[in-house]
């Protein structure tokens, strides 16, 4: 079988580094790729939105299935491109069509499915400019904190939460009167601040039948002991140790089953995998967001713990036959440390060369932004690398993937040495 992973990221690292331990796989092919996922197939160079071009090259080089590792394509219409085009219908893409990518590609739409089919949330509400003053009124009468969110895909930056009525005010304003987080920002929901425990939970689903995959938990604060300003993750770990088998069996029962039930029920064909943003209240779980894809750095965390084929599943999930397949886990602990550039996530340099990967024998490394300059690995953004081991507890997989990522070396390099340690 010939695969194209369209991304660039330390997801599809993962994902060129699963993908290539299949026997069912003949050649793969990563769409831009970075400097480190060339170990496991060949680069392509191309955008994940040139669609035209993705189509020309998935033709001319016998592809078969296409794995999309981020929103912005499918948000986009990658899918509904591909079956829109009868020379390029054979082809399967795993990810959700355009309308099932508005569960990530716009906040309000994935509230009123929630609501719809009773999945437990945050209560909410929306406003556009044209009743700014109905939402500043409205604020006056919400508990504090309050969270406010930019209605579509803003990189991970449209989430607020605001501790001051004044504050909400003046953020709402921005976002909507002056376009804070553009177009993004056009329509804003204002939502019940819930107070627990964040992880995630991910599916994948054939539209029908559908598989739990690991439990993940991710950093987002760049400074120790989760301070300073929000980034795209700092490091997760797999399993989560307070996701028991009844946390998850309620998660399965009340969240899980309807969303692919609602799916169904709402005629929304989706094919890929469903992200599900968690909050542990007191045992119970309520939906944060959805994605319509993995999370990043939680696909290192979680895609190592899979012992059996992943193609195996996304054959299942192109051929509608789901069901019919298995997978096995390893009991494992996994821990993934995020390698950053100095001055992330404000400004930082690119440019700087990478060194001593060779070095690190028990762990995986994952590049993300990366890329060859002269046969030298360079960083090429704002998360570099992810370093992921697996060990036998929390513990130790904490202790081996600090130390890891301490190895490798680059003028600037910062990373969390505390990953896990809240959860010991």
């Amino acid at each position: 079988m010939n695969i194209l992973i369209v991304g660039s990221g330390g997801r599809e690292s993962a994902f060129a580094y699963k993908i290539a331990q299949s026997p069912k796989l003949t050649n793969l092919y990563i769409a831009p790729g970075n400097a480190g996922t060339g170990q496991y197939g060949q680069n392509i160079d191309l955008k994940v939105t040139d669609f035209d071009g993705i189509a020309t090259f998935a033709l001319a080089n016998d592809i078969n299935l296409i794995l999309v590792g981020p929103e912005e394509p499918l948000v986009k219409g990658i899918h509904d491109f591909f079956l829109e085009r009868e020379d390029l219908q054979h082809i399967a893409v795993i990810g959700p069509q355009k309308l099932g990518a508005q569960l990530e590609g716009s906040k309000d739409f994935s509230k009123e499915f929630m609501f719809r089919h009773h999945i437990p949330t945050a209560a909410y509400k929306s406003f556009e400019l044209s009743n700014l003053t109905e939402g500043l009124a409205y604020l006056e009468t919400q508990k504090l904190p309050i969270v406010l969110k930019a209605d579509g895909l803003a990189a991970g930056k449209g989430v607020l939460i605001c501790e001051t009525l004044d504050d909400a005010k003046n953020e709402l304003t921005a976002m909507l009167a002056d376009a804070k987080f553009g177009q993004a920002s056009s329509v804003v929901v204002i939502e019940e601040f819930l107070k627990g425990i964040e992880l995630s939970v991910f599916v994948l689903t054939d539209g029908d039948s559908y598989k739990v995959l690991p439990s993940a938990k991710d950093y987002k604060r760049i400074g120790e002991g989760d301070t300073g300003l929000n980034t795209g993750g700092m490091g997760s770990i797999s399993p989560v140790p307070f996701a028991d088998e009844v946390f998850l069996a309620k998660v399965e029962e009340r969240i899980i089953k309807p969303t692919v039930d609602g799916l169904k029920k709402d005629n929304i064909p989706y094919k890929g995998f469903i992200f599900i943003g968690l909050m542990n209240v007191g045992g119970d779980p309520y939906v944060i967001e959805y994605n319509v894809r993995m999370g990043d750095p939680e696909t290192e965390s979680v895609l190592p713990r899979i012992e059996s084929d992943l193609v195996d599943l996304l054959e299942g999930v192109a051929q509608g036959n789901l069901a019919d397949r298995s997978y096995t886990l390893s009991p494992k602990t996994a821990v993934t440390v995020m390698l950053v550039s100095g001055g992330y996530p404000g400004d930082y340099e690119n440019g700087k060369v990478i060194s001593n990967i060779e070095n690190v024998k028990e762990s995986i490394v994952f590049h993300a932004g990366t890329k060859l300059v002269d046969s030298e690995v360079v960083t090429a953004g704002g998360r570099v690398i992810a370093v992921t081991t697996l060990q036998d507890d929390l513990f130790s997989a904490l202790q081996q993937a600090t130390a890891d990522a301490g190895r490798i070396f680059y003028q600037g390099k910062y990373f969390r040495t505390d990953i896990g340690f809240d959860l010991i």
